[in-house]
């Protein structure tokens, strides 16, 4: 008799046994996943202190809503690039100055001398070749950019804001 009971045990401890180590996987998984559905939720960052309250974040994003860019008309710029043959090849380029603010067209304007300069002093030292394809339009596009921002950076010691560009649009590039 003593024996009949034995076996009855180890099955009884068998199954429960089993039923412990399902629990004991399967209690993290779902515990993860609810606490993971509440963190991606937006639920659990305010509750732990983390982020803003519901409130406070609507009221941030309408703050900080962007503002919409405003353009600049840059003057026609017709000049020659730097070609090796007899024949002179010249560049026609119409663009528009993407700006961040409105308001920084005034200053855009007082720097327009320098602007000129600068963009007409690289383009007479680019070669024709250099401008041709989609490479060479990004790569006029990067410089441009890059000397727009040079040009209307206010002088040095100078406590008001610099005006940003932000990009360079060419309304037209002709080169003959």
């Amino acid at each position: 008799m003593s024996a009949a009971p034995r076996a009855e045990q180890d099955g009884d401890s068998g199954k429960g046994g089993g039923r412990k180590k399902l629990l004991l996987l399967a209690l993290p998984l779902v515990l993860g996943g609810a606490g993971a559905g509440l963190w991606f939720g937006g639920i659990l960052p305010p509750l732990l202190g983390m982020g803003p309250a519901p409130r406070e974040a609507e009221g941030a994003a309408q703050a900080e809503a962007p503002r919409p860019p405003a353009f600049f008309d840059m003057p026609e710029i017709i000049t020659n690039l730097n070609a090796t043959g007899r024949r002179p090849v010249f560049v026609k380029l119409r663009s528009k100055l993407e700006i961040a603010r409105a308001e920084d067209g005034v200053a855009i304007q007082a720097a327009m001398p320098r602007l000129l300069d600068l963009f007409q002093t690289y383009l007479r030292e680019t070669r024709p070749e250099e401008l041709r394809g989609s490479a060479g339009t990004h790569r006029l596009r990067e410089e441009l950019i890059a000397r727009a921002n040079i040009a209307v950076a206010p002088p040095a010691g100078s406590t008001q804001a610099a005006p940003r560009i932000n990009d360079v649009l060419f309304v037209e590039i002709l080169i003959q």
